[in-house]
């Protein structure tokens, strides 16, 4: 097929259907993990945890958080809370959970604690954005054994219940505050009805592995797990109450994706819903180098579960981009030799690792007036050579413009360039090429801005 180069500055583009690719891993700017969707004032904020690159184990320190109002542009916050804001902790920033209720918002942790053994704790703050704080200073729960994988969920009834462990499964009735428990912990019986059998394991005689999460849809709660034995599949059990009796559904999602390990995540968002999980398909992935995917999940009409295999994506977004508004840099739908990182200049921001680096947004609309002008804070450490191009809905589509970088200096110094482009209107993809001679580091990329 014939592609549009670039264009005159007085041609007009006008909107056109143009090939929409679903894209898997939603996140390609760091390596995440164990996907924690929370739906809030019509907006999903996804909390992940974050492998280190280069990990030869589960070398995760923070959680990072990552918001979306189309399912398809992801906005990438950094990281919201460290281990080391434990005052007991010692490490292992593993999968968690964050919930909402009365105004404030409760992020479920597991650690490891300063005597050796797990446990999980509780941050609480007052915005979904942070900062969070440990209101205990001390652990929330410990059994003992396996303390990992926090699941929260709060009932119609207002009645809140704490799901975590591995190779057991344990859960708590949580109090109103939302930082303490009532009663005893309680132990899921791991029977062959409840999640299935696995052979050759007396100590794990079901597959119920890990990473449980604790749903509930047109009246049957679901907890979903990650299945044994490893390499982990998805699995499922239900119920008519959240604390069980459990009956196996079988398994959700097959062993695949490079990663030995897995994790449901799973919302409710405008009518659809949604099942997120990992895999290790970015490049340098693996089982210490994980990325998070989502694909939409449908139920049979007896509410079961569909088998799902790992797909490619969303490919329609919920909602348009606005360009007029100031758009974060480190809003993504997709991105191929960018890293996301932050300070205290400008927040988060994404750096350009490489000549021929890009970052994609989907779905901009420039409406029917269209836009004729483009505005960027931009940085460079490189004296010359370095461009920044923007072309419509291919990564060598249309070009309407290129933006020189000056060299400011390093990521703590910014300059506001703009540039007149080629007039465009209708809903297009946008992409950003970053372009330079330097074998790394080519460029800073803060925000952008079209206007009429």
């Amino acid at each position: 097929m014939n592609k549009l180069k670039s264009l005159g500055l007085f041609s007009l583009l006008v909107l056109t259907p143009v090939a929409v690719l679903a894209q898997n891993p939603i996140i390609q700017t760091n390596y995440t993990a164990d996907p924690a969707p929370m739906m809030y004032n019509d907006k999903v904020y996804l909390y992940t945890s974050h492998d280190e690159d280069g990990s030869t184990w589960f070398t995760m320190n923070d959680w990072r958080l990552y918001t979306t109002n189309d399912m398809v542009n992801w906005t990438d916050h950094g990281a919201v809370m460290s281990y080391t804001d434990f005052s007991w902790a010692k490490g292992n920033a593993w999968a968690a959970q964050c919930i909402e209720r009365d105004g404030k918002f409760y992020l479920y942790t597991p650690l490891t604690a300063k005597d050796n053994q797990g446990a999980i704790g509780v941050a609480v703050a007052d915005s979904p954005y942070g900062p969070f704080i440990d209101p205990l200073g001390k652990p929330l729960v410990r059994s003992g054994h396996g303390d990992i994988d926090p699941t929260v969920f709060i009932d119609d009834d207002g009645q809140a219940y704490l799901y975590w462990g591995n190779p057991n499964c344990y859960y708590v009735k949580l109090n109103e505050d939302m930082i303490s428990y009532e009663g005893d912990i309680v132990r899921v019986p791991m029977t062959v009805e409840s999640f299935g059998k696995r052979d050759g394991n007396q100590e794990r005689p079901t597959l119920y592995e890990e990473g449980p999460w604790l749903y509930k849809h047109d009246g049957m709660y679901y907890l979903l797990y990650a299945g044994g034995p490893v390499p982990e599949h998805l699995g499922y059990a239900t119920s008519n109450k959240p604390t069980g009796p459990w009956k196996y559904g079988g398994v959700l999602m097959p062993t695949e994706g490079r990663s030995f390990t897995n994790h449901p995540g799973i919302i409710d968002f405008r009518g659809k819903t949604y099942l997120f999980y990992h895999n290790g398909s970015l490049p340098g992935g693996g089982g210490f180098t994980r990325s998070v995917c989502v694909d939409e999940l449908n139920f049979n009409k007896d509410k079961s579960f569909p088998q799902l295999k790992m797909g490619s994506g969303l490919e329609k977004p919920l909602a348009t981009l606005n360009p007029y508004v100031k758009t974060e840099a480190e809003t993504i739908a997709w991105s191929e030799g960018v890293k996301s990182y932050k300070n205290n200049q400008v927040g988060v921001f994404i750096t350009a690792m490489k000549n021929g680096s890009y970052t994609k947004v989907r779905n901009v609309d420039f409406r029917e007036k269209g836009a004729s002008k483009f505005f960027a804070r931009v940085g460079t450490t490189h004296n010359g050579g370095v461009e920044m191009e923007v072309r419509l809905d291919e990564v060598d589509g249309a070009l309407i413009g290129t933006i020189r970088v000056p060299c400011t200096g390093g990521d703590d110094r910014w300059a506001l360039v703009d540039m007149d482009i080629a007039p465009v209107k209708g809903v297009h993809d946008v992409f950003f090429i970053f372009k330079g001679h330097a074998p790394s580091n080519i460029m800073y990329f803060d925000y952008w801005k079209f206007a009429e």
